[in-house]
């Protein structure tokens, strides 16, 4: 009898280095590994989507479009090229209509691609159906990802009266809604629906090995495509429950190479060989060619050094295939395999636990595991609290983390809506600072979520609720037919349009702010290349007197932190009241008001709508 198979989807290029190094990787270092993924083996690698059309523009000054062209160069179809993607919202906040849609499936289709991973942040099956069938109308393998998350935590009720605990009566609980059944459900809409593969994503780590057990073991026997599981270990879960996925029939596992692997990662493919060893259950992988890599990645990881939280508590390096397990770690395997066949999760995280201590992988991160929230939703709120100079608020604002989510029916915590409810909570835990009532400062991405242009909330918002952020009771999807596409202007100086080709155009389309600045540069360096190439003319060119800037003497507002200006609402001579809107600003994704925090005269506004600026940068003199 042929020993049980397990498929891998390796994420290293994509996910591995965005979760530990902040996408970083550039392209030159990418090019080097590639020859050694050739014969890797790996079912389906993710090079692509998530934030690295973003962060390589942004950071790294490359064109996303090339690195996808690049890997599928090398790898001609020997593994399968995934992305991800926000379904309707594709990479950046905005529902876009369906023609956007087609025409970025198409280009990414026709460039390499072969797998698009398609979720939505609120599980809202209206906001993936389209892509779905596009992907699969377009030769690609649609893989319908059903995000996992958990329910809050009910609050800590008053104890019950004398009376009542004589009578056994007890505090009720709220609902349950994220039970295995709504997955399972969510899973097999999309499966009618055309998807070809349908991913358990767990993006913040949250689904405990025994939730893993339930799920997976359940979606074996609802769908009939392959199952794949994706988690990170950010709160220690994440080996423990890959096991747990594993013993329970999961086809798929997503891993990443040893070292980019653990920590706010997914588990690293080394460790899980040795347990599939002892399962008798055979990785469809080449273990050799994985070596070859892992010793490359070392180098490639010391390159991400200013990015690397743990650079100074690396692993300790280890060959599953040369060096021998030590008689403890082999013994920790057994008793994990045996923990997880008995159902006895304690134990098996213990296990788990100690094999990753040995190895030298990060310890779980305690606060997220016990707040129940992603690391990078965290991350965001102690940055927003820093740039608002307000870092004692922390502890209050995850405490209103549950409230917020209910008011905002529900919602996964996941991107973006993660994001826009750790936002919203540090903003409630200002408004309460400020003797303010709650919800008095809502950020616009919250006013949105609400209004239900995001999509439908797993609960319905209270109308009541709704009415008191927006205005109206009713809910309001978003209008995909108001979508106006960026214009792509004219680049004055050198005479040509800002986007050459279809390409560069859904960039503006997907990401305009970065993709604006990332455009220029291309244009600038075109440029320069047309004048080097041209022949010299001999020309006396004078100078002009350079302006003196005049000195900043009055009060001012800095940037909170490195972000865009979205719209200037005053101007120089203007008259503003304390609490007055400034201007709208986004940072880390996200938009909100910048209020006066005192009343004056605008004097100088510094900045324009759409310019990138940085932390502590001047936006506005007041006199």
């Amino acid at each position: 009898m042929e020993p049980r198979k397990l498929k891998i989807r390796d994420l290293t290029l994509r996910d591995g280095q965005q979760s530990l190094f902040a996408t970083r990787l550039p392209q030159a270092e990418i090019d080097k590994l590639l020859p050694y993924y050739e014969n890797a083996g790996f079912y389906i690698m993710e090079v692509w989507g998530g934030a690295v059309p973003d962060s390589v523009m942004r950071y790294l000054d490359e064109s996303p479009w090339n690195r996808l062209r690049s890997v599928s160069k090398v790898m001609k179809g020997k593994s399968l090229l995934s992305a991800l993607s926000r379904g309707r919202n594709l990479f950046g906040y905005v529902p876009y209509p369906d023609y956007v849609l087609r025409g970025f499936y198409e280009e990414a289709i026709k460039n390499g691609l072969n797998v698009m991973r398609i979720f939505d942040a609120l599980n809202d099956i209206d906001n993936v159906k389209e892509s779905i069938k596009m992907i699969n109308e377009l030769g690609g393998i649609a893989d319908g990802a059903v995000c996992y998350t958990v329910d809050p935590k009910a609050p800590e009720a008053p104890k019950p009266g004398f009376f009542a605990r004589l009578f056994g009566k007890k505090a009720e609980e709220p609902e349950k809604i994220f039970t295995d059944e709504y997955f399972v459900e969510k899973a097999k809409e999309m499966e009618r629906l055309g998807a070809k593969i349908i991913t358990l994503k767990d993006m913040a780590g949250l689904v405990s090995p025994s939730r893993a057990a339930s799920i997976i073991s359940k979606l074996k026997a609802a769908v009939k495509v392959p199952v794949d599981f994706h988690t990170h270990c950010t709160p220690g879960y994440g080996l423990a429950s890959s096991i747990m996925a594993i013993i329970n029939g999961v086809d798929i596992l997503d891993t990443n190479i040893w070292w980019f692997g653990g920590g706010s990662a997914a588990p690293a493919i080394e460790l899980v060989y040795l347990f599939t060893q002892k399962l008798g259950i055979e990785i469809e992988a080449n273990m050799e060619a994985v070596g070859e890599i892992r010793t490359r990645l070392l180098d490639a990881r010391k390159v991400l050094a200013p990015f690397d939280l743990n650079k100074d508590k690396m692993p300790i390096a280890f060959d599953p295939l040369k060096d021998k397990v030590p008689a403890e770690v082999d013994r920790q395997i057994d008793l994990a395999i045996a923990a997880a066949k008995a159902g006895d999760e304690d134990a098996l995280l213990a296990a788990c636990h100690k094999i990753e201590e040995y190895f030298g992988f990060p310890k779980p991160n305690e606060l997220v595991k016990h707040a129940e929230v992603p690391g990078g939703m965290y991350s965001n709120m102690v940055a927003q609290l820093k740039a608002l100079h307000a870092e004692d608020l922390l502890e209050d604002a995850m405490a209103l983390i549950p409230m917020v989510r209910r008011d905002a029916g529900l919602v996964p915590l996941v991107t973006p809506t993660s994001q826009i409810v750790g936002a919203q909570a540090v903003n409630v835990a200002m408004d309460r600072k400020k003797g303010q009532p709650d919800y008095s400062n809502c950020s616009n991405q919250f006013i949105s979520l609400v209004k239900g242009e995001y999509g439908h909330t797993p609960v319905p918002v209270d109308p009541a609720f709704r009415e008191k952020i927006t205005g109206s009771p009713v809910e309001k999807p978003y209008d995909v037919s108001s979508y106006k596409a960026p214009e792509n202007p004219v680049v004055e100086e050198f005479g040509v349009k800002l986007a050459s080709n279809g390409e560069e155009e859904l960039l503006l389309a997907l990401l305009p702010t970065v993709a604006n600045g990332f455009l220029k540069r291309r244009r600038a360096e075109e440029h320069a290349a047309k004048e080097a190439a041209a022949p010299k003319a001999e020309a006396k060119v004078e100078e002009a007197p350079k302006a003196v800037a005049e000195p900043v003497t009055g009060p001012t507002l800095k940037a909170p932190m490195g972000g865009r200006v979205v719209e200037i609402s005053v101007k120089p001579g203007q008259e503003v009241k304390k609490g007055d809107v400034l201007m709208v600003y986004e940072a880390m994704k996200m938009e909100n008001d910048i209020n006066a925090e005192f009343a004056g005269k605008v004097k100088r506004v510094f900045v324009a709508p759409d310019q990138v600026v940085s932390t502590d940068e001047l936006l506005i003199e007041f006199e």
